[in-house]
C-alpha cells in the first residue's frame, strides 16, 4: 500500500510539474495570440499566394502574381514587390566594411512589407517581454530586460526566434529581479532612478550579447534537428502516430508543454518558410472531440447524453476542447476514439498537403478556417470531417458494445478532470452544475472593482458580515482590484459592468454580478449557495453570538475625518458630475487632497459607477491619484430630493480620500451606518452639520 501511494504521488508530482511548465509556456504565448492572429490574417491576405491575389486572378484574369505592378500596394504590404536582384546590392557600414544585403538579412522579402518584420521581430519580442514581465512580479522592468535579451537572440539566428524568446525573456526578468534584490534598500535617496535605469540597461546589454552568442546558435541547431525529425516522420508517413501521445496528453492537460513549447514555435518557422504548417493542426483539430460528443448524443446514457449537445457547441464552435475531457475520463477506453480520429485528421492533411498559416486558438472550427490559406481550405475542412467521422464511429461502437449497466458518473469525471488540471474548469459547470453539484466547498470570495479601493471594499464589508452571520467564519471575503486578480478564488463578485473583465482573470471561479453594493439580493443568494456547498462553522462569538456593533457616538464636534466645513446639506439640484465636483472640492478645501484629485474622481466614475445602493454614492479617485492624497478625509453632501446617478436615485454623496489602506476599514464603517435604517433616517432628518457628525462621528481612521 505504501509503495502504491508513493508511486502515485511521484507520478502525480511529475504530471503536475509538466502541467505547470506547460501553463508557464502558455502564459507567454496566449496573451499575445491576437498578434499571431493579426500576422496570420495579414499573411493570408497580402502575400503572393494570398486571398487578394487569388480573387484578383479569378475576377480579372489579368492579374499576374509574378508581376507586382498589377497589385501595387498589396505587393508592397506583402513584401513581394522587391526585385530579388536588389538583395545583392552592397552597402558600406560605419566601420568601412563593405557587405551585401544578403549577408546581413535573413531574406530580402523579410524586409519588404510587414509580413516578414512581424514574424522576425514583433512576435518574438512580445513573447520575450511577456516572459520577462511574468518572472518579475508582472512589472514592466522585467519585461523590458526580457525584450532586450530576446533581441540579441533574434539578431543572432536566421530563423524566427520563438524558442529563444521563451528562454531569454523569462531569464531576463528573473535575473533582473535577483540583481535588484542585491541592492534593494541600499541606494541613497535621489539615485534610485539613475541606478535602476543603468542597471537595467547594462544587464540588458549583457543578456543581449548572451542571446546573440549562445542562445541563438543553440536554438537554431535545435530547430534544424526538430525540423529534420518532423521531415523524417512526414517522409515515412509516421506523423499521424503523434496522436498516440497528443490525445492522451490533452485529457491530462499536458498538451500545453508540447503545443506551446514545441509545435507552435516550429509551426511558425515552417509557415514563414512554406506559407503554412501542418503542426498547427496536430492538437487544435476540433474533429476528434466533436465525433466523440456526437456519439454520446446518440448512444450515451443519462446525464452524459443530455449534456452532449451543449458540450458539442462549446467544443466545436467555441473551441474549448476541455469540455469533452470528462466524457473520456468517465470511460477511459474512449481515448481510442480520439486517438484514431486524430490520426485520421493528420493523415488527411498529409494527403492534401494542407496546413494553417498561424495557430488556431482557441481550437474552434471558425479559428481553423480563418487561419487556413486558400489552397488548404478544402484539405483542412476534410481533415476535420474525417477525424470527426472516425472518432464518432469508434466511440459509437465502444458505447454500443459497452456491457456495463452503470451509465457512468459524469459529475465524478468532471471532478477528476478538475483535480487533474489542478483547478476548477470554467466550463465544468455545464456538465456538473454549480459548485454544490460537484461537491466543491466555497472557501474564498473576492469582491473586485476597478481600483480595489472603493466599491469593492464596501461591498466586501457588507457581504463579509452576512457570511459570518450565517456561521461561515472559515470563508474569507476580501476585496481587490480586477487587475490584480488571480485564478485562485472560488467566487468572484463584481459590478455588472465589470464582470466580463473579471471573468477573463478568473475563468474557473463562480461569478456573481451586482448593481447595488449595499443591499443587493445577490448577497443572500451567495449565502444560500454557501449553505448548499459548505458546512457551517461552529457558531460562537464571531458569528451569531457576536455582540452588536456599538452605536455611533453622539459627537457634536468635528471628527478626525469629517469636519463641519466638509458637510453640505441640500445645495440644490445638482447633476451627478456636479455632485462629484462638489464633494471633491470640499476635500480640497480641507487640505486633504490636491486639486487634481477631483479630476481622478470623475475618471473613476467613468470607469464604473460608485453608486452603492441605499441612496448612497461614494465618489473617490483612482489608484493613480494616490499621490494626490495628503491625509485621509471625508466630505458629505445630502440631496433630500435625490439626484439622478446614472439611472439610480442618490440622496447621500460621501466623498472619500483614503491614504494608504485607510479606505478599507473606513468603507466598512460607512457601510455599517448606511445598512442601519435608523441611522439613515437620522441623516435624512438632520438640519445642521453637527447632527450629521452625530451619526458619522464614529467613523475614524483605522
Amino acid at each position: 500500500m505504501a509503495t502504491s501511494t508513493s508511486t502515485s504521488t511521484s507520478s502525480g508530482g511529475m504530471r503536475v510539474h509538466v502541467q505547470r511548465f506547460g501553463t508557464f509556456l502558455s502564459n507567454m504565448v496566449l496573451p499575445n495570440i491576437g498578434a499571431f492572429i493579426a500576422w496570420g490574417l495579414i499573411t493570408a491576405l497580402v502575400i503572393k499566394t494570398g486571398w487578394i491575389t487569388l480573387v484578383g486572378d479569378w475576377l480579372f484574369h489579368g492579374g499576374d502574381k509574378q508581376n507586382p505592378e498589377n497589385y501595387g500596394i498589396i505587393a508592397k504590404l506583402g513584401g513581394w514587390s522587391i526585385n530579388p536582384d536588389s538583395c545583392s546590392a552592397t552597402i558600406t557600414g560605419v566601420d568601412g566594411v563593405v557587405t551585401t544585403l544578403a549577408d546581413g538579412l535573413q531574406s530580402c522579402s523579410n524586409w519588404g512589407g510587414i509580413v516578414g518584420p512581424m514574424i522576425t521581430y514583433l512576435l518574438p519580442l512580445l513573447i520575450g517581454y511577456t516572459g520577462g514581465r511574468m518572472m518579475y512580479d508582472d512589472t514592466m522592468r522585467g519585461g523590458v530586460v526580457g525584450a532586450i535579451a530576446t533581441m540579441g537572440a533574434i539578431a543572432g539566428a536566421p530563423v524566427p526566434m520563438f524558442l529563444g524568446a521563451m528562454v531569454m525573456g523569462p531569464l531576463g526578468g528573473w535575473s533582473m529581479k535577483k540583481l535588484d534584490a542585491l541592492w534593494s534598500h541600499k541606494i541613497r535617496p535621489g539615485f534610485e532612478m539613475l541606478i535602476n535605469n543603468f542597471s537595467a540597461g547594462i544587464w540588458g546589454m549583457i543578456l543581449a550579447f548572451a542571446g546573440f552568442l549562445v542562445a541563438a546558435p543553440f536554438v537554431n541547431e535545435f530547430s534544424k534537428f526538430a525540423s529534420t525529425v518532423i521531415d523524417k516522420l512526414v517522409e515515412n508517413n509516421l506523423l499521424p502516430l503523434t496522436s498516440i501521445f497528443i490525445e492522451p496528453a490533452k485529457v491530462l492537460f499536458l498538451n500545453n508543454a508540447v503545443n506551446q513549447g514545441i509545435l507552435t514555435p516550429l509551426g511558425v518557422s515552417e509557415a514563414a518558410e512554406k506559407g503554412k504548417s501542418i503542426l498547427f493542426l496536430l492538437e487544435a483539430n476540433p474533429g476528434p472531440g466533436a465525433g466523440l460528443l456526437i456519439a454520446f448524443m446518440f448512444f450515451g446514457k443519462g446525464a452524459a447524453k443530455a449534456s452532449a449537445p451543449g458540450a458539442l457547441l462549446i467544443q466545436f464552435v467555441g473551441g474549448i476542447h476541455e469540455i469533452y475531457f470528462p466524457y473520456v475520463l468517465m470511460k477511459p477506453k474512449l481515448i481510442l476514439a480520439t486517438i484514431l480520429g486524430g490520426m485520421t485528421g493528420i493523415a488527411t492533411n498529409l494527403v492534401f498537403d494542407s496546413g494553417l498559416r498561424s495557430p488556431a486558438s482557441p481550437g474552434s472550427i471558425i479559428a481553423v478556417w480563418a487561419a487556413a490559406p486558400p489552397s488548404s481550405l478544402f484539405g483542412v475542412t476534410a481533415s476535420v470531417v474525417t477525424s470527426a467521422t472516425v472518432s464518432f464511429l469508434v466511440a459509437a461502437f465502444l458505447l454500443k458494445t459497452d456491457r456495463t449497466i452503470d451509465e457512468g458518473d459524469l459529475t465524478a469525471a468532471t471532478a477528476q478532470m478538475e483535480a487533474t488540471k489542478g483547478k476548477k474548469s470554467s466550463v465544468s459547470a455545464m456538465l456538473a452544475g454549480s459548485a454544490g453539484a460537484s461537491g466543491g466547498a466555497i472557501r474564498s470570495i473576492v469582491f473586485a472593482c476597478d481600483a480595489g479601493m472603493g466599491s469593492s471594499a464596501m461591498g466586501a464589508s457588507v457581504l463579509r458580515k452576512k457570511v459570518q452571520a450565517a456561521g461561515f467564519s472559515d470563508v474569507t471575503v476580501v476585496n481587490k482590484a480586477i487587475s490584480s486578480l488571480t485564478d485562485t478564488f472560488d467566487l468572484v463578485v463584481t459590478h455588472q459592468d465589470l464582470t466580463t473583465r473579471a471573468q477573463a482573470k478568473t475563468g474557473s471561479a463562480i461569478h456573481v454580478s451586482v448593481d447595488n453594493f449595499m443591499n443587493s439580493p445577490k448577497y443572500d443568494e451567495i449565502v444560500e449557495l454557501l449553505q448548499q456547498t459548505n458546512v457551517p462553522s461552529s457558531v460562537g462569538a464571531g458569528s451569531h453570538g457576536a455582540p452588536a456593533a456599538a452605536a455611533p457616538s453622539a459627537a457634536t464636534g468635528d471628527s478626525e475625518l469629517l469636519s463641519a466645513s466638509s458637510i453640505v446639506l441640500d445645495p440644490g439640484a445638482d447633476s451627478r458630475d456636479q455632485a462629484i465636483t462638489r464633494a471633491g472640492e470640499l476635500l480640497v478645501a480641507t487640505g486633504a487632497v490636491d486639486a487634481s484629485y477631483v479630476a481622478s474622481m470623475h475618471a473613476r466614475e467613468e470607469s464604473v459607477s460608485t453608486y452603492m445602493g441605499n441612496f448612497l454614492a461614494i465618489p473617490h479617485g483612482t489608484n493613480e491619484a494616490k499621490p494626490s492624497i495628503k491625509r485621509t478625509a471625508l466630505s458629505f453632501v445630502r440631496y433630500s430630493d435625490g439626484i439622478d446617478w446614472k439611472g439610480k436615485e442618490v440622496k447621500f454623496v460621501v466623498g472619500i480620500a483614503g491614504a494608504g489602506n485607510d479606505h478599507l476599514k473606513l468603507l466598512g464603517q460607512i457601510a455599517e451606518i448606511f445598512l442601519d435604517p435608523s441611522q439613515v433616517e437620522r441623516l435624512e432628518a438632520a438640519t445642521t452639520p453637527q447632527e450629521i457628525l452625530g451619526v458619522l462621528g464614529s467613523v475614524q481612521t483605522p
